[in-house]
């Protein structure tokens, strides 16, 4: 049989075009498909990232972590889920509504252990990172979504550090350090934003436990509290114009804080008790 290929001469050379390769059949496919979704169910199963985990999954890692730093943590959420339902069994047993109200206790129970299992791990979060260099991210990351935060927008070679959130509430910048290093680092990185948050006022806190400095534990209420002075739409507007100043600064030669795994176990189990 005559071969059919046809070939282009330019010169002496001939050029033969490349073979397509065929394009896959239907069943290969659905078999590649099944695989990919094998390979992230299995990635998604030995994550440690609570985006990845199930709720109950986030449940366990936060009373996990917690019970390290709070002994106490089984007895306080034991006595929190079975409170409710002692009240509602003897009310029950009064009213003759018995089986109503120990349902009804069953979930007030729930709802306050969990309650009480994240305020515990917020706490155990802060107590367990307080003092270390970067402890601020932990704050940080204790803010609710509509916060945009960076760690470590700025560093000296004595590990002061500055770092920045931008929310309703303004753009924030947040130093740790020694106290008279860190203002003064604190106030050059406040006019290098000023000069581009085009009149939007600079937020400076020294987080610490001196006077005049906030402490980690009440960071993140503190700036959550301050007043709102910003609409979503001009906080994306203010990243935005944000970038161009990150984009001219020298490389932070040191780690972005202490690798807050907790604060994420905590978001996490708070948002499996409102549901996702």
């Amino acid at each position: 049989m005559a071969d059919r290929r046809t070939t282009t001469r330019t010169g002496s050379t001939a050029v033969t075009p490349a073979k397509t390769a065929p394009a896959p059949s239907a069943k290969e496919t659905k078999a590649l498909a099944k695989q990919a979704k094998v390979a992230e169910k299995q990635r998604r199963k030995s994550s440690t990232d609570p985006a990845d985990m199930g709720r109950f999954k986030q449940i366990g890692q936060a009373y996990k972590v917690t019970r390290e730093f709070d002994p106490q943590l089984p007895w306080v959420l034991l006595t929190a889920f079975l409170l409710p339902v002692v009240v509602g069994v003897v009310v029950g047993l009064l009213w003759d509504h018995l089986v109503y109200l120990i349902v009804m206790g069953l979930l007030v129970g729930l709802l306050l252990a969990m309650m009480m299992l994240v305020r515990r791990a917020k706490r155990a979060t802060y107590k367990r990172y307080a003092g270390q260099t970067g402890s601020a991210e932990v704050a940080l990351s204790m803010l609710p979504k509509q916060w945009v935060s960076t760690p470590v927008v700025a560093a000296n070679r004595q590990r002061d550090v500055v770092h920045r959130t931008i929310g309703p509430g303004g753009l924030v910048l947040i130093g740790e350090g020694e106290a008279g290093r860190v203002r003064q680092l604190l106030q050059g990185e406040a006019r290098k934003h000023e000069r581009v948050a085009y009149g939007i006022a600079v937020t400076t806190l020294v987080m610490g436990d001196a006077p005049n400095q906030v402490p980690l534990d009440k960071l993140a209420d503190r700036i959550r509290k301050l007043p709102k002075v910003l609409q979503p739409n001009q906080v994306t507007d203010l990243k935005q114009r944000l970038r161009a100043l990150d984009a001219v600064r020298p490389v932070v030669g040191m780690p972005k804080g202490p690798m807050p795994g907790d604060p994420r176990h905590v978001r996490g189990a708070r948002q499996a008790t409102r549901g996702r």
